[in-house]
């Protein structure tokens, strides 16, 4: 079993036993719609890619449902800003793992990990820095990634190489969970800890006390 599988399944363990709630409720969906979507995400991985034409294909479990998600959280964003803020995101995202992609070492032993880990951990974390929220986060990593390998695919052809691209496939797949889980991870791990941060300094000028709010005295 390789890693998107098995963060995948632990992902799907811990929110069966209750645990990311809070996370669950930022991107606007249930315990039962997250276990449906790791589901189906992990059992299309197993499904041979669908061609599109001779050179491009994509998996159903490393793309389409991932797609769907993002359109699913896309169309949840509580405003038109965000919603253009999660697609520009996408985009740069998208444009800085190319730009990774192609200035890396060609040679994969010079990397301290694999290559493929390391473009999702950076797509994770430029899509954390740029997503400004939880969701935001997961769709510009996920579709970042996305973007960076269908350019790679376009550079390639433009310039001669009979190269062919399944989206998703492979190690395509593990890339795009961990950019997925891990923007969303960031996102929350830091987004906790500004809230208690602001929550300490700037405490509430009011307290329920025998049954009624009542203005706190500062001291």
């Amino acid at each position: 079993m390789n890693i998107g599988f098995i963060l995948l399944t632990v992902t799907g363990l811990l929110i069966l036993f209750g645990v990311g709630q809070r996370v669950l409720d930022r991107l606007r969906l249930t315990d039962i719609q997250a276990i449906i979507f790791i589901a189906l995400i992990i059992a299309g991985g197993f499904v041979p890619d669908i061609p599109i034409t001779d050179r491009f294909a994509f998996n159903i479990g490393g793309a389409l449902i991932p797609l769907v998600l993002c359109a699913w959280l896309w169309i949840k964003a509580d405003t038109a800003r965000e919603r253009a803020r999660c697609l520009v995101a996408s985009v740069i995202t998208g444009i800085a793992v190319y730009l990774l992609g192609r200035y890396m070492p060609a040679d994969p032993q010079a990397l301290p990990i694999e290559p493929g880990y390391a473009y999702g951990i950076a797509a994770g974390l430029i899509a954390w820095v740029l997503g400004r929220s939880r969701r935001g986060a997961f769709i510009a990593g996920t579709l970042g990634v996305m973007l960076a390998n269908v350019g790679s695919w376009l550079y390639a052809r433009s310039m001669g190489a009979d190269q062919s691209l399944v989206l998703g496939g492979a190690g395509g797949y593990d890339v795009i969970v961990i950019a997925g889980l891990l923007a969303v991870l960031m996102s929350e791990l830091v987004g906790e800890l500004v809230e208690r941060v602001t929550r300490g300094r700037n405490k509430p000028s009011r307290e329920y006390v025998n049954g009624n709010f009542v203005r706190r005295e500062q001291r």
